[in-house]
């Protein structure tokens, strides 16, 4: 793992928080089913995951882990194109709100 531009990032790290009507939790979720797998299979991913808050019902967490930037770049963009194929889908559970974070991460080990 590593950045051509700086060899001290391990890798690119994405947090993001949804909230999400409480009774449309779970559906939100199960719509981003097919995403997460795409998703995890694509070059680069480490870790790709939409989950429930157990605390929160109207809450809904993003994780994502990629190697390198480029990485995630590439993943955005083929993310947006198939958004932009399937076209405007005025069935699917919109977020009250939503944050999204990127950061680059350097790993380490506790023991």
């Amino acid at each position: 793992m590593g950045s051509a531009n700086d060899d001290t990032v391990d890798m690119i790290v994405v947090q993001g928080v949804f909230q999400i009507a409480e009774q449309d939790r779970e559906g939100f979720i199960a719509e981003t089913l097919e995403a997460q797998r795409i998703s995890r299979g694509e070059t680069g991913c480490i870790e790709y995951v939409f989950a429930a808050d157990p605390l929160e019902a109207g809450r809904v967490v993003l994780s994502e882990r990629w190697d390198t930037r480029r990485d995630l770049d590439a993943h955005i963009a083929a993310m947006t194109a198939r958004r932009e194929a399937a076209g405007a889908d005025t069935d699917r559970v919109s977020p009250l709100s939503r944050e999204v974070v990127f950061l680059e991460a350097t790993e380490f080990s506790l023991g």
